[in-house]
């Protein structure tokens, strides 16, 4: 039994002598600070103290992650998704090629990287998803609202994608890959087939362009009259990716974690199969020079240097919820540094081996064409399902590659659409604890299917766009700003480093510090970038209808309106009867339910805090302190 020295409140009175080494808590036993740190109540049967008790506040039971290295996969597939693929090698190709890394590179470290530590840190650290995680600062739970709410716009139109991935995929099986010939039943107007290419009106298109908007998707050309009806092929691919994610998730993190194996390390196979094929056709090394040839003059644009910040932002999933979901489900003293170093490094590898593949196998498209690299690049899902799978029908057994490739693809985009549906999920849960978690992920699945119906229409590109444009866009910028000017500067950087110290056991070097203290500006100069320099959103050149502007700004409202909405509600639950003035000075500080959720760790973490408090910090004269 453990020797330390127990005396209850009962016990003591006026005249009792001062014992410095004796610490009140909140029940009425003492304990000895220099030999235990747990009240009586809170040993084992042998003295030691109970690892599973939790904060009295706290719900009965959160889940774990099975074994750390399922968090870490589950992190990896959460921020290598398809824009990786599709998205980082095109913007890099535009923006300088070769000479893009180093602004990327550079953002990556005093941005994205710290950014990705602090989330993960926080989530790990209070056990809580990435809206109870404000009872830091409860002014500011309306940002995980905020987030939540622009992660599931996202994930309604990535699911969308994922629908076309499993159409493709599909496809794959026939003798003849369906986007490898031309076919004068399509619904194009004056569509020529000649030696299996398309003419329309004189000019020749590639078939799988001609395929993917008239057989696909029977693209109409104006939104006009409405986006048409739903295709019940994609519709059916469209359940059957929302099925995989209900699978995915049915269990939690336990089977979400068993997953990540598959979604994390499948996509790196294929990638080498099509990198070490790529490289051995002809043409293949010209288009893996057009995308590191270095424009230098490219590094003096302003824009180039948004863009690296816009592709570090949306590739780590920063300011989504779901980095501070994943992290809430780990033990207390897991050592989260280790993962944020290898997510982060595995997010840029993952780029630039999608950059290679990629361009050497466009190269090679480029030879068999007779054309130049920059006519056969495609930007976004044209990439995707246009230039690659034209230049898979140029393989031998395209079938095999093309099985490959889609399902690649649908891996990728399976590991990102669990993270934000699990996301969605601990929020509801966290809120409301009472209901069945199986029960949330049904209706979460049930609700994302059905709004993903809008995507799989004739307009169900332009609707894409629109929903990309103003749901994902700078209403992110946004939150993340204020993200971090809530944790930085109102609870304060001092707080903030004195709690991951005591999680990790390890000092936060100023290189984190200053870095954290410098994101918000970072993004806030992307912000006024995107908004100054924007311009009226177009489909193909077209405009949109107004009410669908009106629309894509109604969401931009609901977003932004949950900020001072839960602000207020934050304000008025403080327990303060002093007036408005004192209970918004009360709502920027941390509730008493703010801490680890584990009541071992919460004291010992009070402990800690009251040591630290007497301690002088250069820091803390310029940063709230709690």
């Amino acid at each position: 039994m453990n020797t330390g020295r127990y005396k209850m409140k009962s016990d003591i009175n006026e005249h009792s002598p001062v014992d410095n080494n004796l610490v009140v808590v909140d029940k009425d036993e003492y304990y000895n600070k220099n030999t235990v740190e747990i009240p009586l109540d809170d040993l084992d049967e042998r003295g030691n103290p109970d690892q599973t008790e939790q904060h009295p506040d706290a719900p009965a039971s959160r889940q774990t992650w099975d074994r750390p290295v399922e968090f870490l996969l589950s992190c990896i597939a959460m921020s290598v998704g398809l824009g990786n693929i599709w998205r980082f090698p095109y913007i890099a190709f535009i923006n300088g090629g070769g000479a893009f890394l180093i602004p990327y590179l550079i953002v990556l470290f005093v941005f994205g990287k710290p950014l990705y530590f602090l989330e993960l840190s926080i989530g790990q650290f209070c056990s809580k998803g990435s809206c109870k995680v404000w009872q830091m600062s409860p002014f500011f739970k309306g940002i995980g609202y905020g987030a939540a709410f622009g992660s599931s716009c996202v994930l309604s139109f990535y699911v969308a994608l994922m629908a076309l991935t499993v159409f493709y995929f599909c496809q794959s099986f026939q003798s003849v890959l369906p986007w490898s010939v031309c076919n004068q039943d399509w619904h194009v107007d004056d569509l020529i087939c000649v030696n299996n290419s398309a003419l329309v009106n004189g000019t020749s298109l590639p078939i799988p362009e001609l395929y993917f908007k008239n057989e696909v998707y029977h693209e109409k050309e104006s939104i006009d009259d409405g986006i048409g009806n739903i295709d019940w092929r994609l519709a059916i691919c469209l359940l059957a990716s929302w099925i995989f994610i209900f699978i995915s998730l049915i269990k939690g993190v336990e089977s979400a974690g068993k997953v990540a194996y598959f979604t994390a390390l499948f996509p790196y196979i294929v990638l080498f199969i099509f990198l070490i094929r790529g490289i051995t056709l002809p043409g293949a090394w010209d288009g893996i020079s057009y995308f590191i040839s270095p424009q230098w003059g490219k590094l003096l644009e302003l824009k180039v240097w948004i863009e690296a910040v816009k592709q570090c932002f949306f590739s780590m999933s920063i300011a989504f919820g779901p980095v501070i979901t994943f992290a809430s489900y780990n033990k207390f003293s897991h050592n989260i540094y280790k993962d944020a170093m290898i997510v982060s490094f595995m997010d840029t590898f993952t780029s630039l081996l999608a950059g290679f593949t990629t361009f050497s196998v466009l190269g090679n498209l480029a030879y068999q064409s007779g054309v130049d690299v920059k006519d056969v690049v495609k930007p976004g899902p044209g990439l995707a399902f246009v230039s690659f799978p034209q230049a898979i029908g140029n393989f031998p057994v395209p079938q095999f590659f093309s099985i490959l490739f889609f399902l690649m693809l649908f891996s990728l985009g399976l590991g990102s659409a669990t993270s934000l549906a699990g996301g969605l999920i601990t929020v509801i849960h966290d809120k409301f604890t009472t209901i069945d978690k199986k029960l949330i992920t049904i209706g979460v699945s049930i609700f994302g299917f059905s709004a993903g119906l809008i995507y799989v229409t004739p307009g169900g590109l332009w609707m894409l766009s629109l929903v990309d444009f103003f749901g994902a866009g700078s209403i992110l910028y946004v939150i993340a700003i204020l993200e971090m000017t809530g944790m930085i500067f109102v609870y304060g950087l001092p707080s903030i480093v004195r709690d991951i110290q005591f999680m990790l056991n390890r000092k936060i070097s100023l290189y984190w510090q200053i870095c954290w203290v410098c994101t918000p500006v970072i993004l806030l100069v992307a912000l006024i970038y995107d908004l100054a320099t924007g311009e009226s959103l177009k489909y193909n050149n077209e405009p949109y209808p107004k009410i669908a502007i009106i629309c894509g700004w109604l969401l931009v409202v609901v977003a932004l309106s949950m900020l001072p909405l839960f602000a207020l509600h934050g304000i008025f639950q403080q327990k303060s009867e002093d007036g408005f003035i004192n209970k918004l000075k009360q709502s920027f500080k941390p509730l008493d339910e703010w801490g680890p959720l584990n009541l071992a760790d919460r004291l010992r973490w009070e402990e800690h805090k009251e040591v630290q408090a007497r301690r002088p910090s250069l820091v803390g004269k310029f940063f709230i302190k709690h």
